[in-house]
């Protein structure tokens, strides 16, 4: 009997050694993050079988990081994160992957610009002389080629097409007090300080490229496109009154003031260069 007893204890012992054995390995399984636009996990899987591995380091690509979401990888390269998704023939632009590889240049050309229009030409027929007319005729003139008008490309429709930012004016987007500089390490922009429902305004003319609360630190954000080099960013709203795709004139009230995902009520401003955070004071008029 006793030893049946004993028996018994064993086998319980062994039951529960094997349980946590079992939980043991089910623990160790390796996580890869799937960071959508609000993040998530998964099963790791090879790199080499995510989609664009094969682009991995080229110019104009992007691999995906831990906690990136297509917002982000936008701002940070200048671009909207729908046409991102559009380049990279993201089926769900929902979800994207650590080790994912995308596009951030527009295809056919790594500038950003995209390929440059073909300017055709046309040769203007030069008259015979009159017949009878006696001597050699003077040999014809060579051609003069004469330039045909191309059609604006979509960098000149969203705004100026090259990189200066002079011919964009920028203007302050709201009239508040400057509470907080730029600085590259902890501050990529200005901050504002005003009164919740101030109106926030567009610093130029430009394309709504993102708006929403989907930018972790941003709060309500919008994201405006100016052209081919320059974003401005204007976060921390509590009312958004613009939609993406929407174009914007300068001056044009955009967002209210509030303290979304702040610890007060403020504005943060950013101007990105190529998706480069740069000092917004060397853009804006003096006051």
């Amino acid at each position: 009997m006793l030893l049946s007893r004993g028996l018994g204890s064993w086998g319980a012992v062994l039951v529960v050694g094997g349980l946590l054995v079992g939980c043991a390995q089910v623990n160790k399984a390796p996580v890869e993050d799937r960071g959508g636009w609000g993040g998530g996990s998964a099963a790791r899987v090879d790199p080499a079988t995510l989609p664009g591995a094969e682009n991995a380091g080229k110019p104009g690509y992007y691999t995906v990081q831990p906690g990136d979401t297509l917002i982000r990888i936008g701002l940070e390269h200048g671009q909207s994160w729908k046409d991102i998704a559009r380049w990279s023939n993201l089926s769900n632009p929902d979800l994207i992957e650590v080790g994912q590889v995308v596009r951030v240049v527009p295809p056919g050309g790594a500038d950003g610009e995209g390929a440059r229009p073909v300017t055709s030409t046309k040769v203007q027929a030069t008259p015979l002389p009159p017949a009878g007319s006696s001597g050699s005729a003077a040999p014809a003139p060579a051609p003069t080629p004469t330039p045909v008008a191309t059609p604006p490309s979509d960098a000149a429709k969203n705004g100026s097409a090259g990189g200066d930012a002079s011919g964009l004016g920028f203007i302050w987007p709201a009239a508040g007090p400057v509470i907080a500089g730029f600085n590259e390490s902890t501050n990529k922009g200005v901050d504002i300080a005003g009164k919740a429902g101030d109106p926030v305004m567009a610093a130029a003319d430009g394309r709504v490229v993102y708006s929403g609360a989907g930018l972790r630190g941003y709060g309500h954000l919008i994201i405006l496109k100016h052209n081919n080099t320059y974003l401005t960013a204007y976060a921390h709203n509590q009312k958004l009154l613009v939609k993406e795709d929407q174009n914007v004139k300068k001056g044009q009230k955009i967002a209210e003031m509030g303290n979304s995902d702040a610890d007060r009520v403020k504005l943060h401003f950013e101007v990105r260069r190529q998706g480069k955070p740069v000092d917004p004071s060397r853009y804006l008029p003096a006051r």
